[in-house]
């Protein structure tokens, strides 16, 4: 059976479970019912943090090969944060690509693995939005004001998570 075929069928496995068991926080779906490697996705901003609130949508796009190699995940609403490239892209542990990292900063068993799931790669991304790891920031700037000007972070977050209401 080739790698592709196996991908679709744990993609419709997960979004039948999403379907019929969903998570609090986010819900899930196809972009378009021709491909299930194309998920549509809307995050609530989690309680009691700064995007608490908000409806944050996003594009999952799965590869062939899943789950052995990791999906890509860009925000398509605005968002204002550490770890998420000014163009929308999630940088996170595990939605890098498996083994060693070339440059040192995680551990092989912090990034991608076969057993995650689209429900535990969205609660990865919930979690990011409720504690930013300023480490290693994709958006410099956003980690810069995180950590030297956090007023001035809050009020971007705060702007950000209206546009999010108001595109609803």
């Amino acid at each position: 059976m080739a790698a592709s075929s196996q991908a679709s069928l744990l993609l419709q496995k997960q979004l039948k479970d999403l379907t019929k068991n969903p998570v609090d926080g986010f819900s899930a779906g196809l972009v378009d019912d021709k491909s299930v490697f194309e998920w549509s996705v809307t995050i609530m901003g989690p309680p009691d943090t700064l995007y608490d609130g908000g409806y944050f949508n996003a594009l999952m796009s799965f590869p062939s090969n899943y789950p052995n190699s990791p999906p890509t995940v860009r925000f398509t609403s605005e968002m204002w944060h550490p770890n998420v490239y000014p163009d929308g892209r999630v940088c996170i542990s595990i939605l890098h690509p498996p083994g060693d990292d070339p440059n040192g900063y995680e551990l092989a068993s912090e990034r991608w693995m076969p057993v995650h799931t689209v429900e535990s790669i969205v609660l990865s991304i919930i979690s990011m939005l409720s504690s930013p790891n300023d480490e290693s920031p994709a958006n410099v700037e956003a980690a810069k004001e995180w950590r030297d000007e956090r007023e001035a972070f809050k009020k971007k977050v705060r702007r950000v998570v209206r546009r999010s209401q108001e595109m609803l």
